[in-house]
């Protein structure tokens, strides 16, 4: 049975080794950072995702880390991000899905932190003059309560304001329920809105949009169908007779819950306030760090109140 999952990583881990596509996994103290290169048209379509770079930082739950872990993951987020923007021009950040939902909040959270600039050019003091990328935002909200497709609102701001790229945050689904905001997955191919929830829409992509788009996601939920999975297989070890008939019988009780009146459901964890609320903050500082890499930390802090 084939799990949904937007983690390029889950899905080349679960079906081994593929040609034309690169793995490969550096530890790095606190975290992994893992990348998945899908290099040819063939092994994209095995693997239902473009082709692209696919690079994933693994840690613990935010909540447990320090101060300092959190702002080296924030440099490394950075660093990423800095490796597939353009050199010059300005960049819109978008804050994928709906703000009344918290699993479905991250975006949002994320753009809160980011240091918008853009409007700023003409009246920078001597200190800052060349030192700040012109850095615009939006939160589009979701097509039940707007009317309009995340697709055109965006593709409107990218005609007005002609950005160099793109950088939109969403809340991803995972295959694994370990993975719920422990996994940051950065791409370089884009993204579908609403495909968290399996509510596909028209793409934020190259292709769409004109202009480069990077996607930033972290899983905020499972299907109900990966924890009958692992809960299955968690109980059925201990029937070593059981053997290789675990997985089998595991898929199939998934796949009937799938069948019941309600359909799938979609899970998130009961701190998922508290999750959401400390990863908008890791990536907001990444994505401050990647956009603005002539002000340190620091300045960038001090703006952000400023502005407040």
């Amino acid at each position: 049975m084939q799990y949904r999952t937007d983690l390029a990583m889950e899905r080349a881990q679960s079906l081994g080794d593929i040609p034309g596509v690169r793995m490969c996994a550096t530890p790095m103290g606190c975290f992994t950072r893992s990348e998945v290169d899908v290099q040819e048209a063939a092994a994209a379509a095995r693997l239902q995702k473009p082709r692209g770079r696919y690079i994933t930082f693994e840690c613990a739950p935010v909540h447990s880390l320090s101060q300092e872990s959190r702002q080296n993951l924030s440099q490394e987020i950075a660093r990423t991000l800095q490796s597939m923007l353009p050199p010059f021009g300005d960049v819109l950040a978008v804050g994928l899905g709906n703000r009344h939902i918290t699993s479905d909040a991250l975006g949002s959270r994320v753009i809160e932190g980011v240091l918008v600039t853009r409007h700023l050019k003409d009246a920078l003091p001597p200190s800052l003059q060349g030192r700040l990328r012109g850095v615009s935002a939006l939160c589009p909200g979701v097509l039940g309560i707007t009317g309009m497709e995340t697709a055109d609102m965006v593709r409107g701001a990218v005609e007005q304001t002609h950005p160099a790229a793109v950088i939109a945050v969403d809340a991803l689904s995972a295959r694994e329920c370990a993975r719920i905001g422990t996994a940051i997955q950065i791409t370089d191919t884009g993204i579908q809105p609403g495909s968290g929830v399996g509510n596909h829409r028209t793409g934020l992509t190259r292709e769409t949009l004109g202009i480069p788009v990077i996607a930033v996601g972290v899983p905020t939920v499972v299907y109900s169908t990966v924890i009958v999975r692992d809960a299955l297989a968690l109980l059925l070890a201990d029937f070593p007779e059981s053997g290789e008939n675990r997985v089998g019988a595991a898929d199939a009780l998934a796949r009937h819950l799938t069948d019941l009146p309600l359909g799938e459901l979609v899970v998130t964890p009961r701190e998922i306030d508290q999750l959401v609320g400390e990863l908008g903050q890791v990536l907001a500082m990444g994505l401050n760090l990647a956009l603005q890499p002539r002000l340190n930390a620091q300045e960038i802090a001090t703006m952000m109140n400023e502005m407040q």
